[in-house]
């Protein structure tokens, strides 16, 4: 499994190959796709720690830390749509 930081560097990688504009559009398009599913893996991963400082500061450092539980939003594939939709 990909650490955090893993997946950002991919994610640096994804942008900096669309950002020069040498692909093909059908290979921009796989690349953007794969960019929108590391940065809604990344926001999830970060949301979860945000999730677990907050109840350690909640208890008031008592040196507990908990797992946040999220929601299951549903299908990764929907939201991925849906960030498309906000980009476009």
């Amino acid at each position: 499994m990909a650490t955090f930081e893993d997946k950002l560097t991919a994610l640096e990688a994804v942008v900096e190959r669309l950002e020069r504009g040498e692909l093909s559009l059908d290979e921009s398009v796989r690349l953007f796709e794969e960019g929108v599913q590391l940065s809604n893996s990344c926001k999830a991963e970060l949301e979860r720690a945000e999730g677990r400082v907050q109840v350690l500061v909640e208890t008031r450092g008592n040196g507990k830390v908990e797992d946040l539980e999220l929601p299951d939003t549903g299908d990764d594939e929907e939201e991925d749509d849906d960030e498309i939709e906000d980009l476009g």
